[in-house]
């Protein structure tokens, strides 16, 4: 049985970390409230964009003319992975890494081989686990503690001119979509070539008539951009609200652990020491018996 001295400094231990992490858990919290009401109130302006979308690539028949349109043959691959900067969120990072060896040895095996894989890595984990094996082309760390529109516009529109150049055939968004403060649903969604909806059944808004000023073509052209760039920077921010929940439910869990593990060492101490203070007892019991022979 260890000894009085060692449990104390064991339960010592437990204490500071258990502070530390209850800590980390409210300011995890702290940060998910104000991530979560960013990603809340964005969601309803990009659905009606997607909407809008869906309407008039749903009545034109020109798209297959249209550069951002275009389904190639995946020669040429560019993987955008969204991670943290930090660890000490579960299996949040560990998730994506995981997620993108497997697209790289399984789905595009042959391009990797061909060297025609590009990796645009936004935080700093995903960049560090992948960059041991994989070429990183781009990678940008501030994106995730400051998340600028413009920042992701400018990274949106090199993918989009890149497309159209035919340098890269296939961008896929490897990230983690924030469902609520305790999960986080892994997904990589296709990027461009932009994939047409299928018609929708009568009474749809795809089946109405509209009247377009100036024409389709060009009302396409001017908001098709607008709303990748508004894709792309919608899963910056469910990354990190996805981020901070990960992050408060693994500091809530680690906290618990220390707890449990708390009572077990003071249940130890205690039964040390009382075996302790009979022994003492003992000693002092045969040795008054021991001077009174």
């Amino acid at each position: 049985m260890a000894s009085l001295k060692e449990i104390r400094v064991r339960i010592a231990s437990v204490q500071s970390t258990q502070k530390i992490t209850s800590a980390m858990k409210m300011v995890s919290a702290s940060k998910l409230r104000r991530a979560q009401m960013a990603i809340i109130n964005l969601r309803p302006y990009s659905n009606k964009l997607n909407e809008i979308l869906q309407n008039l690539s749903g009545n034109s028949d020109s798209l297959d003319a249209m550069p951002l349109f275009q389904v190639r043959e995946p020669q040429r691959v560019a993987l955008v992975v969204i991670s943290s900067n930090r660890g000490l969120c579960g299996a949040f990072n560990t998730n994506i890494v995981k997620k993108v060896d497997a697209l790289l040895k399984e789905e595009y095996a042959s391009q990797r081989a061909a060297g025609n894989v590009q990796l645009y890595c936004i935080g700093k984990k995903a960049k560090e686990q992948l960059s041991k094996e994989h070429e990183i082309a781009w990678s940008n760390e501030e994106l995730v503690e400051n998340s600028s529109f413009e920042e992701i516009s400018r990274l949106a529109e090199q993918l989009m001119a890149d497309f159209m150049e035919k340098k890269i055939d296939v961008v896929q968004i490897i990230y983690n979509r924030f469902v609520n403060q305790a999960t986080q649903m892994l997904v990589a969604e296709d990027f461009l070539p932009i994939r047409q909806l299928e018609t929708q059944g009568e009474g749809s808004a795809m089946n109405h008539d509209y009247i377009f000023e100036p024409d389709q073509e060009s009302i396409l052209t001017e908001l098709i951009p607008k709303i990748l760039k508004l894709q792309l920077y919608k899963t910056l921010l469910d990354s990190i609200a996805s981020e901070h929940g990960a992050r408060m439910t693994a500091m809530h869990k680690a906290t618990d652990n220390a707890t449990e593990i708390l009572k077990d060492l003071r249940l130890k101490y205690n039964n040390a020491r009382q075996s302790s203070i009979t022994n003492e007892l003992i000693e002092i019991v045969s040795g008054a018996e021991a001077l009174n022979n």
